[in-house]
């Protein structure tokens, strides 16, 4: 069988599950990653005729991708901002959405290299927002948090291999302060999808990613903005920053939450995607 052959057999698969264009790229991504082939190869090498092996483990992948596990999760690795994260099950894969809110960080943060900036993440899951920072605010202070030491472990070694220099801890959000340490910059994208939407969410979702990262526990979808804002109100300087990803049926009231605790400058903003996706304030 040859690699044409193969990619042929991935698409008839997975077309019918994830549309045409899904299926395409999601077979690129796994016959580069697999056969360590760049996509110039790739294109060039389609006749080549591939081992016994080569083919098993390819069809064995196949057969998992058919039961919707993601990926990312069976290659163990995402794209995120230019950049390589390890992903596993005690992670949310990262969102091309998310993406966004760096660049909005970015912003807030001058677009320069952020001397002088102190920056915190909360809900950090595999690093991605902190270490995309910290890799274009090469002279900030940055920070990030989780609840979920496995999540941390996550990160940290993401850190690692993208040769950040991000600073981990763990932090229960809901039952714990905030340091004080006089941050210029606050960002999160925290869960906030309610126990009640579990029937919305596709099964690549549900079925695979950590409900922890998911969902609030119980029925108040703006738990998280609620703590995280109020415990900000002492962790941020004066006209520090706080920037949510936010859940896109919630942004007024999100917003409406930030008015009601007294931030100013408050800005609402769409994704790509026309989605109301993130909120900025100012203390």
């Amino acid at each position: 069988m040859t690699i044409s052959e193969l990619q042929k057999e991935y698409r008839d698969a997975l077309s019918p599950i994830y549309g045409d264009g899904e299926a395409k790229s999601i077979t690129k991504l796994v016959l580069e990653k697999e056969l360590e082939l760049n996509p110039t190869h790739l294109t060039f090498e389609r006749f080549r005729i591939l081992t016994q092996p080569q083919i098993h483990n390819l069809r064995t992948i196949l057969e998992r991708l058919l039961k919707h596990e993601p990926v990312q999760y069976i290659l163990g690795e995402a794209d995120f901002y230019g950049l390589k994260f390890k992903v596993n099950s005690s992670v949310l894969i990262p969102r091309p959405e998310t993406e966004e809110l760096v660049e909005w960080a970015i912003v807030q943060a001058n677009g320069g290299k952020g001397v002088g900036l102190s920056i915190l993440d909360i809900g950090t899951g595999t690093g991605c927002i902190p270490i995309a920072l910290s890799k274009t605010l090469s002279l900030a202070s940055i920070a990030a948090c989780d609840i979920s030491e496995e999540a941390l472990a996550v990160a940290r070694e993401n850190n690692e291999c993208n040769a950040a220099q991000v600073k981990f801890f763990e932090l229960d959000i809901l039952n714990e302060l905030l340091p004080a340490n006089g941050y210029d910059l606050i960002v999160s994208n925290p869960p906030y999808i309610g126990q009640n939407e579990r029937g919305n969410l596709e099964a690549h979702v549900l079925d695979f990613e950590p409900h922890l990262a998911l969902f609030v526990p119980g029925e108040d979808v703006l738990i998280f903005y609620k703590a995280i804002a109020k415990k900000a109100l002492t962790a941020l300087k004066n006209d520090g920053v706080l920037l949510f990803e936010i859940n896109a049926a919630k942004g007024a009231e999100v917003v409406n939450l930030l008015r009601d605790l007294n931030y100013k400058d408050i800005e609402l903003r769409k994704d790509l995607s026309g989605k109301d996706r993130m909120v900025k304030a100012i203390k």
